[in-house]
């Protein structure tokens, strides 16, 4: 049995009784019953990702960040020179990027593993599948073997993680031009129109943008695409028109389901991987928390398909994982308000008349 199948054969439901026994306890908490609104719905949902009530607080927190190229960069979908990839994973791994400051922020660490870029990087974890994808305008981003290879880094990640004492995960990814295998994968899997998806990505103009849609619908047409067949079998699709970061993160995600721990989403390379993960395995879909919904479109239409509700709306455009360490204080505290506020019983405090 292979990694990825051993995988997607050990993940099980959240527990709905731990769920339904933080639901009873929330409106016994010295509070309006609902006056912590979505902070309860989130300890809650830890609470079934445990399997306990109250939940155990999700710390450490580790921020995983898989850093690829894109073979669709030579039709010049970003701003930004193919090299730059290489120098930002030089940047996270010496502490010097966004997701570094968030994450400090936060009291998480901060992984960086290199599944596919053109250059290695010192201090990158080498997991390098490739030295980048294929142009997906051409042909398939990936064999179907480097697809799953790259899943199973992401699985791999995980369970090293967890193995470590990890208790979040949190996605992270740098790539040039990996907004738009993003955005394909979200149409690929939801339907979507390539112009309803597509953002700016990292500074993209009007012209850049209009190209960047037409590369989409390209891409889209020549893998039988185009109205959102994706979800019948996402390893195709994944190889067709994903990333080798994308990927990855398709396995952090089953990773951390098997192992019961939250994943924190961050942006556009995350909220579509989750798509295909969930396709995989829609047992994932318990285990995911939206970090923010970010400026891209794609994220929108990601999480309102999975069903997740962001807990941040600040116009995060970054990437890197920064808008999902950005949230994990949120997380952890939706814990600790099941585990550490006390009851109206506890407290002596009269409640509030029926």
């Amino acid at each position: 049995m292979s990694i990825l199948q051993d995988c997607l054969a050990a993940i099980t439901p959240v527990d709905e009784q731990a769920r339904a026994a933080a639901e009873a306890r929330q409106p016994r908490l010295t509070k309006p019953a609902g006056a912590l609104g979505g902070l309860e719905t989130l300890g809650n949902q830890l609470s079934a990702i445990s399997g306990q009530c109250p939940p155990p607080v999700p710390e450490r927190a580790l921020v995983c960040v898989f850093a690829a190229d894109h073979g669709v960069q030579a039709q010049r979908v970003s701003p930004w020179p193919q090299e730059v990839t290489v120098q930002m994973a030089a940047n996270i791994v010496g502490g010097g990027a966004g997701v570094n400051v968030l994450a400090r922020s936060a009291g998480a660490d901060v992984a960086t593993i290199d599944v596919g870029m053109l250059a290695p990087v010192a201090g990158c974890r080498d997991e390098r599948v490739a030295p980048g994808t294929a142009d997906f305008t051409a042909g398939p981003a990936m064999t179907a073997e480097q697809a799953v290879a790259a899943v199973e880094v992401g699985i791999r990640t995980a369970r090293r993680a967890v193995a470590d004492g990890y208790r979040a995960l949190v996605p992270g990814e740098v790539g040039i031009g990996n907004t738009t295998p993003a955005a394909a994968l979200v149409c690929a899997m939801t339907g979507a129109l390539p112009q309803e998806v597509a953002g700016r990505g990292a500074g993209a103009d009007d012209t850049m943008l209009a190209h960047k849609i037409d590369v989409i619908r390209i891409g889209l047409e020549r893998h039988g695409l185009a109205t959102g067949r994706g979800a019948q079998d996402p390893l195709r699709t994944l190889a067709c028109v994903g990333g080798f970061e994308h990927a990855a993160v398709v396995g952090l995600l089953l990773g951390a389901a098997e192992a019961r721990v939250p994943v924190v989403l961050d942006g556009v390379i995350a909220c579509s991987a989750a798509l295909v993960a969930v396709a995989l395995e829609p047992k994932v879909r318990g285990y995911l928390v939206a970090g923010h919904d970010g400026a891209e479109p794609a994220i929108r239409c990601a999480t309102g398909s999975l069903g997740l509700r962001p807990l941040l709306s600040l116009g995060l455009r970054l990437g890197e994982g920064t808008g999902g360490a950005l949230a994990l204080p949120i997380v952890a505290a939706a814990a600790r308000v099941l585990g550490e506020m006390a009851t109206f019983d506890d407290a002596g405090v009269t409640e509030e008349h029926a």
